[in-house]
């Protein structure tokens, strides 16, 4: 293949890219959930908390998310060693409703954050707390790693990548200050 002809193929790529991140799959966000990085962030952990009982807006939460983006809990394998659980937003939406309005609240807040933003990308470092009910003591924390993607018009999640805090891998200072 030419050098031409592979610059083409790129270009095609990054067309049909920023189309989809664009295109009219997921439901219409609010504008105030995706109008920054922080307001999208915070849509995130808004849309999963509530009290036991309470039904999510996954429209909301679905609103969010690029067309394509993935989930991707970090989970020890049965073998040994660590892997990521690759899930769509409708995998993840399926495998979490049940947990989130019927085995208790659930509350996740974030702790600190660290933010690197270069043109129309954006990573956000966030260390999130969970509580079964507001003002508990967390019983989880650990890191959610967001990749963003910015179109022109809002923000989107492309995905999150997280690992919970383990009794063998404790959350460093660094990462619990604002």
């Amino acid at each position: 293949m030419t050098a031409t002809a592979i610059i083409l193929v790129l270009f095609w790529c990054c067309g049909a890219l920023a189309q989809t991140a664009g295109s009219a799959q997921a439901p219409a966000a609010n504008p105030a959930d995706v109008k920054s990085i922080e307001s999208v962030v915070a849509a995130v952990y808004d849309t999963l908390s509530g009290p036991a009982g309470q039904k999510r807006d996954w429209n909301r939460f679905r609103s969010l998310f690029a067309p394509g983006a993935r989930l991707m809990p970090i989970a020890a394998r049965d073998q040994g060693g660590f892997a990521a659980h690759v899930l769509s937003v409708e995998d993840y939406v399926i495998r979490t409703e049940p947990l989130l309005e019927k085995e208790g609240g659930f509350f996740e807040t974030e702790a600190a954050r660290r933010v690197e933003q270069w043109g129309h990308l954006a990573h956000v470092f966030s260390t999130y707390e969970s509580r079964h009910a507001k003002g508990e003591k967390p019983y989880m924390r650990g890191i959610n790693s967001f990749q963003l993607l910015h179109d022109g018009e809002r923000w989107w999640v492309v995905s999150i990548l997280w690992e919970r805090e383990r009794p063998d891998q404790r959350l460093p200072d660094q990462y619990l200050k604002p």
